[in-house]
This record gives C-alpha cells, structure tokens and sequence, in this order.
C-alpha cells in the first residue's frame, strides 16, 4: 500500500515534462482499418507586438498493412487567417479548403455517430481547415504545411496566445518528435513570459525580444499550448491573471519580474558560504563534480560579493575564518584548496552548519548558504529535529539555506524542515544525474540578486492563502509566481518592496482583480497544487493533525490531485473508508530517507513550484475549470453525490440538441461516450439509457 500511495504521489505531483500540443489530424474513411500516425509536430510562431504568424509542419505515416484514405481537418483559432496550405503528394501540391463552423460541425457530428466516439466534439463551433486525403500506401507518408496569422488583443498589457487543439486520440502511435518555437519581439518592454501548460526555455535577448522553445519526442499531445505575456513600462514588471466564477472567490497568478540589468546597475553585493559534504561515500564521481561545481561558482562570483568555503566530515575545515572579498587571489587560493578536497570519514552535518552560519554577519547584503551531503549524520548531534533547531538558533542573520541532497541515503525531513526553516529550497540529485551541472543551474539563478528580503502588499482587494507563504529574493532573469485567492474583484494597488543595495525600495503597480473571468481556468488548479504540497509538507515534517488531513482530502477530490490520502480516488480496485486509513497510514508511516523519501520529497519540491498545471492522470481529466474521475468507465464531475440525474442516451438527438443549444458542453462530453456533469442547478448523466429527444422548454431550462 505504501508503494501504490506513493506512486500516486510522485505521478501527480512530479510528472510535468510530457508534451502537451495541438496536432491537425486525418479521419481515416473506415476508421476500423487502422489510423495514420503522426510522424513528427513542428510550429514556428512569430510575434510582433500582437501580431502572431503561425507555421505548422507535420508528417503523417501509414503504419497499417492496408492503404488508407481519409479527411485532413485542422480547427483554426476564431479569427485566423489562412495564408498558406501546403500538401505534398508524390511531389504534388494539393489544395485545402475552409470549412465555416457548421459545414465543420456537421462533418464532426457524423464522424462522432460514425465510429462511436465523442473525442471531436472538442472542436464544435471552430471553423476548420479541410482536405481529402487520397489513398496513402501502407508505409507511405504524407507531409502538409500550414500558415495562419491572427490579432492578439491585449487586456491591460498582457496577451494570450492559443494553439488550440487536443487531438491524442487521432495518432494511432506516439509522436516521433513535437517542437514549437516562438520568437516574440514588442515595442515596449518585454515583462512576463509565461505558459501555464508547459515548461519553456526562455531566452532574452535585451528588453523587448525573447525565444520561446519546447521539445519532446515519443510523446501523445493531451491539452493546448497557451502562452502569456505582458508588455510594461515599469521598471518591475508586475502582471496578474485572475479567474472568479459568479458567487466564489476567485484566484489569481502575480508574476513579477526584477529589471534587466544588463545596461544598469550591477546586482546586489552578496554574502555566500559553500559547505560541501566530503565525507566517504561522496568518494568517487560525486566528490569529482562537486569540486567542479565549486569551481564553476567561484569562478561566477560577483566582483563586490563576499564569500567562505568549508569542508565537513567527522570534522570540519574552512578555507577562512571569515567572509572573503573577491580578488583574483582569493578566488584562485580558494579554487586550488577546493581541488585538493578528498572524500573519507563520517558525517558531522551540526557542527559544519553551526560553523557556517558563524560566518554571517549582520548587514544589508543578501546571505546565501548553500549546503551540499548526500547522506544522513552519522556523528554528533544526530538527531534531525535537534540539528534543525541548532541551525535556526545559529542563523541570526536570517541567511537563506539552499540545500542540496544528493542520491537516496539524505535524511529529505532534516534537509527539507532545514530549507523551510531557513527561508531557503531543496534540491535533491537523483542517482545517474550530474551534480555539477545542476548545482550550477541552481547558482546561475542565485548569483545576480536585484531586490532582498521581498514582501508583497496587496491593498484594495481582500486577499488570502498566499503561494510560496514566505518570497524569495528577485534575481536577474528569474520569474516569481504568487498564487491565492482573492473575496470580491476591483482595482488593487500592488507593491513589491525589499532592500536593493542597501536601500528600501518599492514598486507598485495598479492591477484589476476580475469580478467575472472564466478564461484562465487553469488557475483554481495551479492554486490547488501549491496548497496541497504545502499541507502535506506540514504533515511530513512536523507531524499529522486531523485538520490538515481533512483539508488535503478536500482539496484533492475538489481539485484532482490525487495525494497518499487520497490514491483510492484513480484506483477502483479499493474502495471506502479501509482504503482512506491504509493510506493515511502509509504516508505518515514513509521513512525520511531512502529512494521513496527523496523522490517523494523532490515530487512535493516540484509541485510547490511548479508554473504548469499539474499533468493529469488517466483516470483523472480536466476540461475548463471542471474535474472528472472515471469511475467503472464513467467521467463523473469530481462535486457529483450521488443526486438525482437527467438521463439522456449517448448520440441521440437530445444529445446532439444540447451540443447546439449549450456549445460549452461539447468538450466536457468529448471526454467519452459516458459521463455525469452539472449544467447550472442539474446533473446530467450521458449513457445508454434516459432520454432521446428534449423540448424546446427543457432545453431553454438547462441554457439558463
């Protein structure tokens, strides 16, 4: 049991890496002879000040035995424009053409009695892109190239741009290769970058351009890739996303992102100590990369920073006694005494700590101690919660911990209550990953802090439940994300303040808290994943309260994320109140160390910061704001008990009337030929029995 709890855990809370794009897509004549593949997925965007050109190239290749014929269909955003269609046939170009929204929908409503499957309903009420697909021999390829623009309309700065679809149903394999690229350029100074269904690499090149890239291979697309982002002419960039349902709180998403500093001041002047676990069983690779780490950041360090090294075993042994300014002198003294650290003894993780944070002193830099062991204390003081207290009563300065555990034998409730502890995050380095490069990412983010000891007010909009509940410092080329919720909507005066150099600083920008927004229904999730990680942070560190429990279990079911307390929610074979205590008993039961605690604890780290959504699992699906778990092969809305239904028979002409009379339904019936969802004040339950044909009466009652 403690297995399974787990592995729903890590599912959840640290898978968010599978690709997640939109693909045109070929219906095969007779869908019962087999499917075309899609081979590979390319789009290019460019984006200039609203204006986005999208090109799309895709492969499509037949794997069945039998040659196969069918329709191209590409669901266009609303308002693009077509510029180019382009498909090969034996070096031949044929020609496509645009079907309106209904010719479209008709094609769809067919093809959805045709072979039995609700999937592209998703699409109803989209005009579509359209061509014939002659006979493509088994093993043969077809190629088709696409080029659309369309207007991005701002809303107080920021712009959304959609690449809609989600056609995993119509690949009969996984895709070889997806990519997409945009090239983003304004007139005005870029702020937010920023994707809530994707994790991007995000490139700058000065204040008003970036590259925007994804890739993954052997990958089923599942939702839409939407990326936002905001021009401002502060010197903060600070954007809000908000979404409120009528009669709920809302939530919202701040981004703020720190200067450029690249033509301005130089970063802040900081205070860094490096201890560095050199123990025994760091001997090997681990040490190796360590030391290169070591010298990957003493070599980055700012001209104005200050800086320490120690090195623990048994016993400890600092370069200094003191924090160093940075000379080349001292950074070469410190480079070559970090080449000759060699790995033996025990593991005294107290004493280097304690030593470490003696360094600090009192002042207006920002202190970092990074702290690195992969196992847990083996001598002195080798009680966790005892360690934890030493080093919060030894940090009067108030440094930030960063800390990282490298493999499975770290101690992840010492390491993990350490961090929280000392304002600071953790990084666990699973076995077969490179330290060096990791712990450097890690440093890159870190070496250029622009605004220290940063708080947030928020004033004019009753705001609560906060994520992250204390806020790093900004750094250069960094992103911070806030998330919480908020009572009633109206403008909101927000001010981001901290110590830049030495000296207070604050900026504030006026931003609008939505009163309705349905748009960003991302949001009540992202929310929910931040909460969710830290209550059962709570519960893994200082222990389980009946109350925290009760909140978790709510909020997952609500929400789906499935969590130890709530794994019997995607697993049928268990059931009730027996499968609850099985698993609240394995997950407080978890050891705090060994290759299910690290990767449990870095899950937890990755859903407490993660930009995306979580990825869903497969009994678990997320249409607009709505959650469905599939129960005995029924979507089931995640607020449904057990209460009385409409019944209306599965591609009937009542189930196609509610199609046309609420077109917001189509997607959440997309989700297969059986489910149960709320239209307004009734649920309607979609199966093989209740009714065939609605009166105009009882359709106006439910659009209502």
């Amino acid at each position: 049991m403690l297995r399974r709890a787990l592995c729903a855990l890590l599912l959840v809370l640290g898978l968010f890496s599978s690709a997640l794009f939109a693909d045109g897509m070929i219906l095969p004549d007779h869908p019962e002879r087999g499917w075309l593949t899609v081979v590979y997925h390319d789009v290019t965007i460019t984006i200039q000040d609203g204006v986005a050109t999208t090109h799309v190239d895709q492969a499509f290749r037949n794997s069945t035995g039998r040659d196969l014929e069918g329709q191209y269909l590409f669901p266009l955003p609303p308002g693009a424009v077509v510029s180019s269609f382009t498909m090969w046939v034996d070096g031949q170009v044929l020609e496509g053409r645009i079907l309106e929204a209904g010719e479209a929908r008709a094609i769809y409503e067919d093809y959805v009695r045709r072979a039995i499957d609700p999937a592209l309903l998703e699409y109803v009420g989209r005009n579509t892109l359209s061509a014939q697909i002659f006979p493509v021999p088994a093993g043969g390829e077809r190629r088709i190239e696409i080029t659309y623009s369309e207007i991005l309309t701002p809303e107080f700065g920021l712009y959304r741009y959609h690449y809609p679809l989600d056609t995993e149903r119509f690949s009969a394999q996984p895709l070889e290769r997806v990519s997409i690229r945009v090239e983003l350029a304004t007139s005005a100074p870029l702020a937010a970058v920023y994707s809530p269904t994707h994790d991007l690499l995000v490139e700058r090149s000065g204040t008003n351009a970036a590259a925007v890239s994804y890739a993954a291979s052997r990958i089923l697309p599942t939702q839409d890739f939407v990326l936002y982002y905001s021009v401002q002419a502060a010197e903060v960039g600070m954007t809000l996303l908000s979404y409120r349902a009528p009669g709920e709180d809302g939530f919202f998403l701040l981004l703020v992102n720190p200067p450029d500093l690249s033509a301005t001041a130089a970063a802040i002047p900081k205070d860094l100590v490096l201890v560095l676990d050199r123990s025994g069983s760091m001997t090997g690779e681990k040490i190796a990369q360590a030391k290169e780490a070591l010298r990957f950041i003493l070599s980055n360090l700012n001209p104005n920073d200050r800086f320490a090294v120690i090195a623990f075993n048994d016993s400890r042994e600092a370069l200094a006694t003191n924090l160093e300014p940075v000379t080349p002198e001292a950074v070469s003294r410190a480079t070559s005494w970090g080449a000759g650290i060699e790995a033996t003894g025990s593991t005294d993780i107290d004493a280097a700590l304690r030593l470490a944070l003696s360094l600090f002193e009192t002042n207006d830099r920002p202190r970092f101690l990074i702290f690195l062991t992969d196992g847990e204390p083996t001598v002195g003081e080798m009680n966790p919660s005892a360690i934890a207290r030493n080093a919060q009563a030894s940090n009067g300065t108030s440094a930030r911990m960063f800390v990282f555990g490298v493999g499975y034998d770290v101690n992840t409730v010492l390491l993990d209550q350490l961090a929280e502890e000392n304002r600071g995050t953790t990084n666990y380095v699973l076995p077969g990953e490179n330290l060096e490069a990791s712990l450097s990412a890690f440093y890159r983010k870190i070496a250029s802090p622009v605004l220290a000891n940063t708080t947030l007010a928020l004033e004019g909009v009753a705001t609560y439940d906060l994520f992250p509940r204390v806020l790093p410092d900004l750094f250069r080329g960094t992103q911070l994300l806030v998330l919480g919720r908020y009572r009633d909507g109206g403008e909101c005066r927000v001010t981001v303040s901290g110590m830049a150099a030495g000296v207070a600083t604050a900026y504030t920008t006026l931003q609008t808290f939505s009163d309705t927004d349905l748009r960003t229904s991302f949001l009540p999730r992202l929310w929910a994943g931040r909460k969710i990680a830290y209550l059962l942070d709570q519960i893994r560190l200082y222990g389980e309260k009946d109350e925290l429990v009760d909140e978790v279990v709510s909020l997952s079911k609500r929400y789906g994320i499935i969590t130890p307390y709530t794994s019997f929610l995607v697993d049928e074979s268990v059931q009730g109140k027996e499968a609850m205590a099985d698993a609240v008993r394995a997950a407080t039961s978890a050891p705090a160390s060994g290759a299910q605690a690290v990767l449990g604890a870095s899950a937890l780290r990755s859903l407490s910061q993660a930009e995306q959504t979580p990825t869903d699992l497969e009994a678990v699906r997320v249409v607009d704001d709505r959650v469905y778990f599939l129960r005995q092969g029924v979507w089931v809305d995640s607020t449904y008990a057990d209460e009385k239904t409409l019944d209306i028979v599965a591609w009937s002409d009542a189930y196609f009337a509610l199609i046309t009379k609420i077109p917001w339904i189509a997607p959440h019936l997309a989700l297969g030929p059986k489910a149960i969802l709320r239209v307004g004040e009734t649920t309607i339950r979609i199966g093989k029995e209740g009714k065939t044909a609605l009166t105009d009466e009882e359709l106006n009652q439910l659009a209502e």
